[in-house]
């Protein structure tokens, strides 16, 4: 039986750290070939501009995440005809989402770079990517929700296959629009909007087999089943705003500490943490099908046995990752600073040394908040996501960068990941605690 989970968690967790990686490039490989086209400026508009991409990751996350956790306990409780309700109602939450991003894309793109930081110098670039991104925010929303779902119908390999495929895609674009065809920003935008298209493609080779068991079904969609995937989902929904709320400020705060350089320096930092993180996230979402599997069968021994794996793999890989760019800062911010930059240089090394001190905790914070999701703690999840995305690290980066410059805006997320771990596991340790105290009390009654 053992062997069995570990296989399982193998199988899912390594298939989808491959593909979250290769998610993340998206934005990494813009991030490189932006700097060595438009140099800083290109690079400081693009950080102003993922914030965005972040907001239509998010929403296509959480109906993905939030309706394929549901399918996935309907289905293990063999309510077959239930479980593909929520995948339609999912597919139509993504299509109508998607349209309202692309409308706010066409008529509000210039006004939305200017509140995002974008300056005289900036503006041009932000605004072309942001409109060429939001144009394609259907596609965005709709990779996610399909490979939410064919992961959780136990296909993690095909989804696998389309976030690299999508991602290497993007790369090759990437190249071919910025250097050969000279596309500028917008070649890189226009890369990263066909990267999902091509994923969305091999997804569906999955929808045309035999033993693909989802299935489309028309009618109007009913508010519960809405509420539903949006509650389950809305951790991973508020995880990625946070994100776009963070950057946003952390833009604004550095903006007026070290200026447009300082905001290059910051989106190398960041666009690499992207990459770390995703590799936390393709653990946590690796384990959500097999979590809510475990939870919607009874089986809580598996259920702890996944997460006692996925938590030990999250701190190898924190060290692993710390050690790496702990050693190779100065050649990692190389690649991205073309212009050679000795400030840029500089503020960088320090933001790696200092940032990446908070992916100890960050993974095992991404785990939890996805593990209390599948197990339909939809809640205690959001609390985690709020105090880890908002809550605390917004107040913390306005504190510590007043008193301590660009060493403050650095240690604020170390510290923010550090009190989240403390309060999940307080959170996690008083419903144990409730729950033994309830099975003594029953114990009682019956004796």
């Amino acid at each position: 039986m053992d062997n069995n989970i570990f296989k399982d968690f193998t199988k899912y967790v390594s298939l989808n750290i491959l593909g979250m990686i290769g998610l993340s490039c998206y934005i990494l490989a813009d991030t490189f070939f932006i700097s060595k086209a438009l140099g800083s400026t290109g690079v400081a508009a693009l950080n102003f501009s993922i914030s965005i991409y972040s907001l239509i990751h998010g929403t296509g996350l959480m109906i993905g995440i939030g309706g394929a956790t549901r399918y996935g306990i309907l289905r293990s409780q063999k309510r077959d005809k239930r479980a593909n309700e929520i995948f339609s109602t999912s597919i139509k939450l993504g299509v109508i989402l998607g349209l309202l991003f692309t409308i706010v894309g066409v008529f509000s793109s210039e006004s939305l770079a200017l509140t995002l930081g974008a300056d005289d110098n900036t503006l041009p670039l932000t605004k072309t990517y942001l409109l060429t991104i939001l144009s394609f925010a259907p596609f965005f929303i709709m990779n996610n929700i399909l490979l939410a779902f064919v992961r959780n119908d136990n296909n993690p390999r095909l989804s696998m296959v389309a976030m690299l495929t999508g991602s290497f895609s993007n790369i090759i674009l990437d190249y071919i629009f910025m250097f050969p065809l000279q596309m500028g920003m917008f070649g890189a935008a226009f890369a990263t909007g066909l990267a999902p298209i091509i994923s969305i493609l091999i997804l569906t080779v999955h929808l045309t087999k035999g033993r693909n068991s989802l299935s489309f079904i028309k009618g109007k969609m009913k508010l519960s089943r809405v509420f539903d995937v949006f509650r389950l989902g809305l951790s991973s929904f508020i995880s990625e705003i946070s994100s776009a709320v963070v950057l946003i400020t952390f833009n604004l705060v550095i903006l007026k500490l070290a200026g447009n350089l300082g905001v290059a320096s910051y989106g190398i930092v960041a666009n690499i943490a992207l990459v770390g993180i995703s590799i936390f996230t393709g653990i946590a979402q690796g384990i959500q099908p097999l979590i809510s599997k475990g939870y919607g069968s009874k089986n809580f021994l598996e259920v702890k046995k996944v997460m006692r794996y996925a938590l030990i793999t999250s701190g190898v890989i924190a060290l692993i990752i710390y050690s790496a760019v702990f050693i190779k800062a100065n050649s990692i911010v190389g690649i991205f600073n073309s212009e050679k930059n000795l400030e840029i240089l500089h503020i960088a090394i320090t933001g790696l040394r200092i940032y990446f001190i908070g992916f100890f905790f960050a993974g095992i914070n991404i785990i939890m908040s996805i593990y209390l999701s599948a197990t339909e703690r939809a809640k205690d999840a959001f609390i985690v996501s709020m105090a880890r995305g908002l809550v605390i690290i917004v107040p913390l980066v306005l504190i510590l960068s007043s008193i301590l410059k660009m060493t403050g805006v650095w240690l604020s997320f170390v510290f923010t990941e550090l009190a989240v771990t403390i309060m999940t596991y307080i959170i996690v340790k008083t419903k144990k605690n409730i729950e033994r105290e309830e099975k003594i009390r029953v114990n009682l009654a019956n004796d």
